[in-house]
């Protein structure tokens, strides 16, 4: 039985999708210990980065007396969907001003068709470019990893719009659970296109290891810093 949604629309589109498998089920010691490890190392930097998370959402309710967590419905393992947590970067009527944006200006119009990404975003408060550019907007989906709805590394969690832009490949996303960070953050974030971040996914979920993991893992750390494709 496909994955029940409110809308019927939704239903079928997903359902379809997830009833399709790209690889073999891997053992279950080995998912046992990506998902230990997981949660060992998602609690231990929460914990860490707790006073961090606090003083910016402090920060951002105070711009505007919005809430600072943004929860957004986003796509898991399976097709499954799932609120995603960040602090917000944007301004609170963000949704209205991108349909705005879109309706008067075609330029833009193409560049969110094409990368769901804006290079000039008036939706973006001055202290969301940093929270972006830093990556801290990103840290309550810790508490997403810590629930099972990511993992640490994985392909980066989409909304539903962005389903059409996988294809067949969709049944490849949907093979694992969401990342915090993975291939398309260590190699360009949004420098690079759509379509090549669609093959880094299928490139993860088909080869994908312990090892791997680790190496992504270490080089987000210098990617965060550089501030590449970050937006």
């Amino acid at each position: 039985m496909g994955l029940r949604l409110s809308k019927e629309s939704r239903e079928v589109e997903i359902s379809t999708y997830t009833t399709l498998r790209s690889r073999p089920v891997r053992p279950g010691t080995e998912l046992s210990a990506k998902r230990t490890f997981d949660v060992v190392v998602a609690s231990a930097i929460l914990l860490f980065t707790a006073p961090l998370i606090l003083a910016v959402a402090i920060i951002v309710r105070l711009q505007d007396g919005a809430p600072a967590l943004f929860r957004q419905s986003r796509l898991g393992k399976d097709g499954v969907p799932f609120k995603c947590y960040k602090l917000r970067s944007m301004v609170a009527d963000a949704d209205i001003r991108l349909q705005e944006l879109l309706a008067a200006d075609p330029e833009a119009r193409r560049e969110w068709a094409d990368t769901q990404k804006l290079t000039h975003d008036p939706r973006i408060t001055p202290f969301g470019h940093f929270l972006r550019k830093s990556s801290i907007d990103e840290l309550p989906q810790l508490i997403n990893v810590i629930r099972g709805d990511m993992s640490l590394v994985g392909p980066r969690p989409i909304v539903e719009s962005e389903v059409s832009k996988y294809g067949d490949n969709f049944k490849d996303y949907c093979a694992v659970r969401p990342g915090l960070t993975g291939l398309w953050q260590v190699r360009g974030r949004s420098d690079t296109t759509y379509e090549t971040r669609v093959e880094m996914d299928v490139e993860y979920v088909r080869e994908h290891s312990f090892l791997s993991d680790l190496k992504i893992l270490f080089l987000t750390v210098p990617a965060v810093f550089n501030s590449r494709g970050a937006r």
